[in-house]
């Protein structure tokens, strides 16, 4: 397993399969990418090919997100060809899940799928229809649709925005204990918006999490992803994602992005992006690509850091 040079390893690799996406959540970080109409997106095998090379540096969890994955009528084929691989143990979705049918939801499962992130904001329908600009039913289908298929827990993601959906916490509480989900509480990062974006939206979740502290039968700490807190409140399991000036939650950071036009990114917050794609297309050797792995985990750096914290030599 390589380490970057604050002792990180690399563990998980986090993969856009597109930007192609049928909402547009006016908070959305497109995983860190400028927008793009391109269509010259990764196909299975250049993905499949990036991943087999990721796994000599120890990743071992692939995560798919987007724009909205589903979009993409070769998933099934993607997660089949990476739950192929042995040295991958998990294979997660982060989608809407408004074009998650039941057979689509089966056919994800049996190819490999382990679990699925759902965003939603609320269960609100107006607060709902206010941030994504769409009626809520679709993705409640969706999330009923990977129940039933049997894709469990699902993990709701829900960004917590001041003024719109902070008032929104205990529902989404009741609705994910309902659905035996858990609820994924997630802080706004200022990541390419105005300062005046960050400061009308942005909600603090410290004195939440003081609550959730304070009421929780059990807390545990997800070690290999930056030090997340996860509170047992009764039979609800509430995880907390608080990046923001968090040195802990950098310096426990675990890991790397890639692109849907196949570029490395070794951090969200940082716009360096390192071209993996071009080498593989024009059929380099794969010790090029391995360099250019090299060269991406060389460069990641804790994004909010603490004074001293020092690199590995």
């Amino acid at each position: 397993m390589t380490a970057d040079k604050y002792g990180r390893p690399i563990v998980n690799f986090r993969i856009s399969l597109t930007q192609e996406c049928d909402l547009e959540c006016f908070y959305c970080h497109r995983e860190g990418q400028e927008h793009s109409h391109s269509n010259d997106l990764m196909t299975p095998d250049e993905i499949i090919k990036i991943v087999k090379i990721g796994t000599e540096f120890g990743i071992k969890k692939v995560k798919l997100t987007g724009g909205e994955p589903l979009t993409r009528k070769d998933l099934s084929e993607i997660v089949q060809r990476l739950s192929s691989l042995s040295q991958i143990d998990e294979i997660s979705l982060v989608t809407n899940a408004r074009q998650l049918s039941l057979d689509r939801a089966v056919e994800l499962r049996l190819s490999g799928l382990n679990r699925i992130n759902v965003n939603l904001p609320s269960v609100n329908k107006d607060t709902y229809k206010k941030i994504v600009g769409k009626d809520i039913e679709p993705a409640l289908a969706g999330i009923n649709s990977a129940m039933e298929a049997k894709i469990n827990p699902v993990k709701i993601n829900m960004v917590l925005l001041k003024g719109l959906n902070s008032d929104d916490v205990k529902p989404m509480m009741h609705f994910a204990e309902d659905i035996g989900g858990i609820l994924q509480i997630i802080e706004l990062e200022p990541l390419k918006k105005a300062e005046e974006f960050y400061k009308q939206y942005h909600y603090p979740l410290d004195d939440l999490e003081k609550d959730f502290s304070a009421k929780a039968s059990n807390v545990t700490v997800r070690k290999s992803m930056q030090n997340r807190r996860v509170y047992t409140l009764g039979n609800l399991k509430v995880e907390i994602v608080k990046p923001v000036e968090n040195s802990d939650f950098c310096m426990h950071c675990t890991k790397l992005r890639l692109t849907s036009h196949g570029k490395l990114k070794p951090c969200l917050m940082n716009q360096e992006t390192i071209d993996v794609i071009t080498p593989i297309r024009r059929g380099e050797p794969p010790e090029v690509v391995q360099g250019l792995f090299r060269k991406a985990i060389s460069h990641r750096k804790p994004y909010y850091t603490s004074i001293g914290i020092p690199a590995v030599e």
